[in-house]
């Protein structure tokens, strides 16, 4: 088939979650199908790499530049959520109707909810294509959750607010998005559930996240670690959120325990929230690193503590695709059928958190069992070689059936 990407980023090299989820797709689909991919690039042209491994064609344009000033006017002046506007470009726009123009595609994968905006683009060209929308997360129920954690704490109630607006304009966006594409795609049963309930008749398949466990290799550590580690983008208002409860709720628990346990937060562009921890010398905040690899693997203890968030968290895989033991919040480890105790630990008090991190710390044993069990069910059951055939047959089942969406 002639498969046309659209992506928020350039999935390549894949490091956060829509590029991993994006990039597992790709690859995994271009040894058997045309693909071409239309994206944003990082900044400036020379950011984006000649080609993409296996592609047939990479197009990009330069991402458009949105100020806080532009969302607070769109706030106050539309009804729009703020994801509907975010990657909005006339450039974009121009090449895509371009791409359209040269070749037909049989189906063009939207990437994220980000880039439904083309959605008017795509309906409207003849021939017209087969059209896949992958909600990454269930974005209403991302923005909910939020609303909900945010509005105990009183100096979060501007952050609740924004949220509860969001929460209310997704709600719609995403049901009419969801409606306009011949297939949806969730990455869990739970998300698939709340999508369908936004309108009788849509079309929802899951399709979950992956992980390329040869990518993703345990790797021996020191006898006596005493690391714990999280990843992730660090201005992603979830990640933001999980690492200052577990700062402020549960790692004083530990270190009541453990004295020389330290925690160390990997991931890019850190919010400016996290400025308090910085001077705590039990934290550490990386900023971008070129792979997150290493500091997993120097890791005791690979921990999830989020409290807001939707989908299901890439992160998980890649941690116990390398052996790590895990505990997570019932959130965190939200839409995988994991068994507490056999493949991870969940916690979802601070008490419980730091006894259960504890636990682990004082039984190289018990690490050692729930690393490999973790790393057993990973790769039976969410290496990219299982998800992507899962892909192919929503296309095939398109291609077979296009009667269009509901």
């Amino acid at each position: 088939m002639r498969i046309l990407f659209l992506t928020p980023q350039l999935p390549y090299p894949p490091r956060q979650g829509a590029a991993l989820r994006n990039w597992g797709f790709i690859s995994g689909l271009a040894s058997r199908h045309e693909i071409t991919v239309l994206s944003f690039h990082a900044s400036g042209p020379s950011a984006a790499p000649i080609a993409l491994p296996g592609v047939r064609q990479l197009e990009t344009v330069e991402p458009p530049t949105r100020t806080y000033r532009d969302r607070l006017r769109d706030l106050l002046t539309t009804r729009r959520p703020d994801m509907a506007l975010r990657l909005a470009s006339a450039q974009y726009a121009r090449r895509l109707q371009g791409l359209l123009e040269k070749q037909p595609f049989d189906v063009v994968h939207i990437g994220g909810i980000e880039m439904a905006p083309y959605l008017d683009i795509l309906t409207e060209a003849r021939p017209r294509p087969l059209i896949v929308f992958d909600d990454l997360n269930c974005e209403y129920l991302l923005q909910k959750r939020a609303f909900i954690t945010d509005l105990r704490v009183p100096t979060r109630w501007p952050a609740a607010l924004y949220s509860l607006i969001q929460w209310q304009r997704l709600r719609v966006y995403e049901a009419q998005v969801c409606r306009r594409a011949d297939r949806v795609i969730a990455v869990s049963e739970m998300d698939a559930e709340k999508l369908r309930g936004l309108g009788p008749g849509l079309k929802v398949a899951v399709v979950p996240n992956g992980v390329d466990t040869q990518a993703y290799l345990p790797v021996p550590v020191p006898s006596h670690p005493t690391g714990l580690v999280f990843t992730g983008t660090m201005d992603f208002r979830p990640n933001v959120d999980a690492v200052l409860w577990f700062a402020a709720k549960v790692l004083p628990r530990i270190q009541a325990e453990i004295r020389d346990i330290h925690f160390v937060v990997v991931g890019q562009r850190p919010h400016r929230r996290l400025d308090v921890l910085r001077s705590n010398p039990a934290i550490t905040l990386t900023g971008w690193v070129e792979d997150t690899r290493p500091y997993i693997a120097r890791a005791a203890v690979y921990v999830a503590p989020l409290r807001i968030g939707g989908g299901t968290r890439l992160k998980l895989l890649e941690a116990m695709a390398m052996g790590k033991p895990v505990v997570a919040t019932s959130l965190g480890a939200e839409g995988y059928p994991f068994t507490a105790g056999r493949e991870l630990l969940l916690a979802d008090t601070p008490a419980d958190f730091a006894s259960a991190v504890i636990e682990l710390l004082r039984s190289p044993a018990l690490r050692l069992d729930l690393g490999q069990a973790a790393r057993e069910f990973v790769a039976q059951r969410y290496d990219w070689h299982s998800i992507v055939p899962l892909l192919e047959r929503v296309y095939m089942d398109m291609v077979s059936q296009p009667e269009g969406p509901e």
